[in-house]
């Protein structure tokens, strides 16, 4: 039986970190698609200069939304084409998706299957992969069937994660993407290290022109069903964010925009100096309790109660396009 591999990585943060070592060179000889997810989260700037690097190896990639119709159609095209030659003579043909957990397989499953039903309305009903936001949603391997003549079947698989991660860096990096569960390393650790990449990198001062910008009035709606999109306990009833809270979340995000702005400038710190850096995310950290809107609380809880926030926004793209992952050196240009 013949099959293809679909290689999701997170391409909006961790195109490498995300990439199972274990598993290249089992992948390396198999045909093999790299979709690069989140494209909608990542600078199509940077996200060529990833395609340049995957093409150097001769690997074909594509960058893609897993929740858009026309960007998987575009990866299934990809596929059919890469499974040309082999339709013609194997009755079964299998598509399998892996990654590490949390990089959006099941919601790329589902888009297909969404497609496979407009092309194929005889089909029969199949069940959804079940999509969160944690990682470890996916417990068993789930086979989709999304064409006949020849049959091909897309298989779901639970993220796999390298026995041993090879280095604190990329230990965080996939946590601060989701990869691996917040408790594992911290709330307060990961905001700590998302802060001191946007340090280092500068990224505060692409928020100038936010510094001076009158703060937005907070709009019409009750404070607790705005807090219900950050708090501990998001609501399961609620199917999709209302135009008052969308208005909310970019409010918030502007203020946390100018909030580390004006800390990294205040400071003026040497960010290479390592406690000078730990002494501006301090200051930042307890600044952002009152963007926040956090009461006066015992420091812990204020302290866990700010990360979350910041991560979830961070997550959502609020704060930007990023990618952590520096480009391979044969992608860099020469000076």
């Amino acid at each position: 039986m013949k099959f293809l591999l679909i290689d999701l990585l997170i391409c909006s943060k961790i195109p490498l970190s995300s990439a199972n070592e274990d598993l290249q060179n089992v992948l390396a000889s198999k045909r093999r698609i790299i979709a690069l997810n989140k494209k909608d989260l990542a600078n199509p700037n940077i996200m060529h200069k990833w395609a340049r690097h995957f093409d150097l190896l001769k690997q074909d990639c594509l960058s893609i939304n897993a929740h858009s119709r026309s960007s998987v159609s575009q990866l299934l095209a990809l596929v059919e084409l890469k499974l040309k030659e082999a339709i013609s003579r194997e009755p079964t043909l299998l598509v399998l998706v892996v990654g590490v957990p949390n990089v959006g397989k099941s919601a790329l499953i589902n888009s297909i299957n969404r497609i496979a039903a407009s092309r194929f309305p005889a089909q029969e009903k199949t069940k959804r992969a079940v999509v969160g936001p944690l990682p470890g949603v996916t417990q068993d391997i789930a086979g989709y069937k999304i064409a006949n003549q020849p049959s091909i079947y897309v298989l779901d698989t639970p993220g796999v994660l390298v026995p041993s991660i090879p280095d604190i860096e990329t230990g965080l990096k996939l946590a601060l993407t989701g990869a691996v569960k917040d408790s594992v390393v911290g709330e307060e650790r990961l905001a700590q290290y998302l802060l001191a990449v946007l340090n280092i990198r500068k990224v505060p001062l692409h928020w100038d022109r936010l510094y001076n910008q009158k703060i937005k009035e907070s709009l019409d709606g009750s404070s607790d069903s705005k807090e219900n999109i950050f708090g501990d306990g998001l609501s399961r009833k609620r199917n999709r964010i209302n135009c008052s809270d969308v208005s909310y979340i970019e409010d918030l995000a502007e203020e946390v925009q100018r909030t580390l702005y004006a800390t990294f400038i205040e400071s003026a710190v040497d960010v290479e100096d390592e406690s000078e850096l730990e002494s501006l995310i301090d200051r930042q950290l307890t600044a952002l309790q009152t963007s926040f809107r956090i009461p006066p609380k015992a420091s812990d809880e204020a302290r866990t109660m700010v990360s979350k926030k910041l991560l979830t926004l961070f997550r959502m793209g609020k704060l930007g396009p990023f990618v952590l992952d520096d480009l391979p050196d044969s992608c860099k240009p020469i000076t």
